[in-house]
């Protein structure tokens, strides 16, 4: 259902003038029937209440609909209203961190991190024991690696608000081991608005630096190809094949606009533009509204990293390589809504676009232990990389939400697709011959020269109903019930060649001196009789087909149990069917489980201003299509392999937590809690070094159990200074928002026999001892999490200015690499994610007969680069280390 939330941010709506626009201010709401609780004097809950923010959150059921108000001696928060532990992003809040896209402005909230490309950890759970959806229906992904969204490719200018949900509550799917991040877009607003806005941005490290890239397509500014990059149905048909491409077919493939590596000294600055629209009419007594979004923005980053790579128990590198590469993100996206009210009812139509692309240019320099540096100091190879990773996602959504009396009933059906698409994703590997002094690609050896394609599509369809009956009770009494449908889809493909002469010989001299380019020209690959070999892994890993079908129902009931005691119990009953088939083999994965997902949460407001939760509910984690699909993937951003293991089952947790909170203010509070969960059988990454290669494999393995504990604190504070005597500042106050969380994790790995992910799809058991560490902590789990917000506001106008700090301890990445035929376990590799400072000043004016806002940004004040490492007795071994610069952005929006 769709709640307004009154956040209780007294000037909130005059912070955000788009906002403002697009979402009313009213006072909050009272109720005629509502009590308060004990120990509160009735004339204390009548006091007059201020023009609060709005804040549109929609969710999938819910006990107690329409505007949640907890009545107490001080005006409460939202997050104190709702039944479960939250914590809600508003519009101001997003806006109050400055971040361009939804991942950026989740790291802020306490227990949060975001790692890689935009995915969201909860308490040091990976992104695949959690769950994303969008106005609350799921979300497919365009990820190969992962069944879930990353969330960085959602830019905050169509978010309305952000809820995670840290508790299980039953009208959610069952698979929430560490949360739920729901996203709301913006809603029909009450009033016509017209906003235009863009910005300009400086890397210390990119902008106006050396970079590399390559031409592509005229549209690759935009993120889109103009058909440059089209692959010739030939190529397609011998890759599913699993045959090789002959030269007749070779010829006329894309080449140079593909190929050529070519140098920018001065790469341009990043910028954004965005506009949107909104506007509604009243026809007779039905309400209908429009709001309309769109927006690209082009970002540059170029990282010099150093990558080594080891198998030694001692620490002795097996490669050595620095590598500069210059990644391009173009980001186009567009929201569409249509939106009815009539008397207590809603309807909604929603419409989202996003299209996400990355090209990427590489050239790295390095030896390994069998060939290392010459005696002249020359590196002996030389590689290149281009790449285009292009992603989309597509949502429509249909909500319904009527009331009748005491009976709510909502209803939302949804339709989602997503394509990731990445062809010639090319690689040359130049010897240096000091024969003739120069590096030369023979095509034989180490020597090469390969192209590969991929594609994934995946597509969603959803529906669920929910009913609430509000109980005529002498209590606040609320009875619910509900069903949900997913089916999730995906096909996905990678087919890898290598370029051949006809006998497999060594190119000339004269050739092998030749560019990329020219050595793969027409006439080279006539003459020569070159032809692509068909590399891709064994019959029937090259492509997969993937489904994941979910039925679900629940009953849940939230009351007043006794006077400042409140409950909310259910249970969700859930049947998963989970198919993972490799295109061509006989063999697939098949997982069904049918499951009993109870949860309990009560709350006690023991004082007028304080409260106390305690909860305590089981979930579950289902492999991701990726963790069991046999198909080997090249992750670009870590440079390791990836494959799946077919034997991989679902985890379940059983989560408890304790949750103290005080609300000694108006919107103003302290809460400090604590949380436990025991994980059967947790997915963890184990890497490998596959058949003896000198290159690092990454596969999934069941860890026979793992737990993992902590506690969290939050405070938000806000300092008036009209009592300073400085006219200059009396309309000011100073915010403080800060949270802290501590997490322990540990693994259980005793003797008990595992499926390996060592062995392709042959089933063999394993000692768990033997892949993973016992007692090590989960991938992805930092000890310490520490955000800090300080900052000055004007509470009658738009005026702010923020300083924003965060760190995250240390965290495991990858388990370490097993090596040798003796099963040699490495030391893990950890990431080092450091501290951050950044600054955001806002200012608003008006003139024109518009309101301006004026935005300045300084990221990564404290320039904390980017370290991946293992450590050894006397060294340590960098997987990945680059340094990322410092980022100055200004910008400016007026709204009509």
């Amino acid at each position: 259902m769709t709640f307004s939330i009154h956040s209780l941010l007294l000037a909130s709506t005059m912070l955000m003038p788009a906002v403002a626009a697009a979402q009313t201010a009213s006072p909050a709401p009272t109720s005629p029937s509502a009590t308060p609780p004990a120990g509160v004097a009735p004339d204390a809950a009548a006091e007059p209440q201020a023009a609060e923010e709005q804040v549109e959150v929609s969710t999938p059921g819910g006990a107690l609909e329409g505007d949640i108000v907890v009545v107490g001696r001080n005006i409460p928060n939202a997050v104190r209203a709702t039944p479960a532990v939250v914590n809600i992003l508003s519009s101001a809040d997003i806006a109050r961190t400055g971040e361009g896209d939804i991942a950026g402005a989740l790291s802020r909230v306490t227990g949060l991190s975001v790692v890689g490309n935009g995915f969201v950890y909860v308490r040091g759970l990976g992104d695949r024991y959690s769950s994303s959806l969008l106005n609350g229906s799921p979300l497919p992904s365009p990820e190969p690696l992962r069944r879930v969204v990353p969330l960085d490719i959602f830019p905050t200018s169509v978010v309305a608000s952000s809820l995670v949900q840290k508790s299980y509550s039953v009208n959610y799917p069952g698979e929430f081991g560490g949360g739920v991040i729901n996203l709301t877009t913006k809603a029909v607003p009450d009033e016509t608005f017209l906003q235009i806005g863009g910005s300009l941005a400086a890397d210390t490290v990119t902008t106006s630096e050396l970079g590399y890239t390559y031409r592509g397509g005229d549209y690759d500014w935009t993120g889109f190809d103009d058909g440059t990059r089209r692959v010739p149905g030939a190529v397609l048909a011998a890759g599913a094949a699993g045959r090789s491409v002959q030269t007749a077919d070779v010829v006329g493939l894309n080449n140079a606009q593909t190929t050529v590596l070519q140098r920018n000294r001065h790469l341009p600055a990043n910028f954004s533009y965005e506009a949107s629209f909104g506007s509604s009419t009243d026809l007779g007594s039905v309400r209908l509204g429009v709001i309309a979004a769109a927006g690209l923005s082009n970002t540059w980053r170029t990282r010099s990293s150093r990558q080594q790579l080891t198998d030694d128990p001692s620490g002795g590198l097996l490669s050595d390589f620095q590598t500069v590469l210059t990644d391009h993100r173009a980001v186009v996206n567009g929201l569409l809504g249509v939106g009815l009210e009539f008397d207590e009812h809603k309807i909604r139509l929603t419409n989202l676009y996003i299209h996400d692309t990355l090209k990427q240019g590489r050239l790295s320099s390095g030896q390994t232990a069998n060939i290392g540096t010459l005696p002249n100091g020359i590196d002996p190879f030389k590689v290149q990389n281009t790449n285009w990773f292009e992603r989309e996602l597509r949502d429509t959504q249909l909500v319904g939400e009527f009331k009748f009396g005491d009976v709510s009933l909502d209803a939302r059906g949804a339709y989602a697709r997503t394509k990731r698409n990445s062809p010639y994703e090319r690689a040359f590997t130049y010897q240096y011959n000091e024969g003739l002094g120069r590096y030369t690609n023979t095509l034989t050896g180490l020597q090469s020269a390969s192209v590969a394609f991929s594609a994934l599509q995946e597509e969603l369809w959803s529906g669920q109903v929910n009913a609430t009956w509000n109980v005529p009770f002498d209590r606040p009494l609320a009875l619910s019930a509900g069903y949900a449908y997913t089916d999730t889809t995906r096909t996905s493909s990678r087919y890898t060649f290598r370029y051949q002469t006809r006998s497999n010989s060594a190119l000339s001299d004269a050739v092998s001196l030749l560019r990329p380019d020219y050595l793969l020209s027409d006439f080279i690959i006539q003459n020569q009789g070159i032809y692509l070999q068909n590399t891709s892994s064994d019959s029937g890993t090259a492509a997969y087909d993937a489904s994941l079908r979910v039925h679900g129902a629940y009953v849940q009931a939230e009351g007043e149990i006794a006077d400042g005691l409140r409950a909310t119990a259910g249970v969700r009953y859930e049947s998963g069917d989970e198919r993972v088939v490799p295109v061509g083999a006989a063999a697939g994965t098949r997982i069904q489980n049918n499951y009993w997902l109870p949860a309990l949460t009560v709350t006690w407001n023991f004082a007028s201003d304080m409260q106390l939760r305690v909860h305590g509910s089981k979930t579950i984690a289902r492999p991701q299509f990726r963790e069991l699909a046999p198909q080997l993937y090249q992750d670009f951003e870590s440079d390791r392999l990836f494959s799946g293991n077919p034997f991989l089952k679902d985890s379940q947790l059983y989560n408890a937590e304790a949750r103290y909170e005080w609300y000694f203010a108006r919107d103003q509070r302290v809460s400090v809690s604590g949380f436990y969960k025991r994980i059967d059988d947790p997915i963890e990454a184990v890497a490998f070094f596959p058949g003896g290669a000198s290159i690092l494999q990454t596969g999934f393995a069941n860890a026979p159990r793992a737990k993992l504990y902590g506690g969290e604190f939050e405070l938000q504070k806000y300092v008036p200074l009209d009592t300073i005597g400085v006219d200059a500042l009396s309309t000011y106050r100073i915010v403080a928002i800060a949270n802290y969380t501590y997490t322990q994790s540990s693994i259980t790995a005793g003797s008990e026999a595992i499926a390996s992910p060592l062995s392709g799809n042959q089933l063999v058991l394993t000692p768990a001892n033997v892949l993973l560490r016992n007692g090590g902590a989960l991938t992805g789990q930092s000890d310490h999490l520490v955000n800090l917000q300080l900052g000055l506001e004007d509470k009658e106008r738009l005026s702010q200015l923020t300083f924003l700090f965060s760190y995250a301890s240390d965290r495991v990445t990858n388990r370490g690499p097993v090596a040798g035929g003796g099963g040699v376990r490495l030391p893990d590799l950890i990431e080092r994610p450091g501290v951050r400072l950044d600054i955001v000043a806002r200012q608003g004016v008006s003139a024109f007969g518009g309101q301006f806002e004026i935005k300045a940004e300084a990221r990564n004040l404290t320039g904390t680069g980017y370290r991946e490492f293992q450590t050894f007795a006397d060294r340590q071994v960098f997987t990945n280390r680059y340094r990322l610069g410092r980022i100055f952005s200004l910008g400016a929006s007026v709204t009509f």
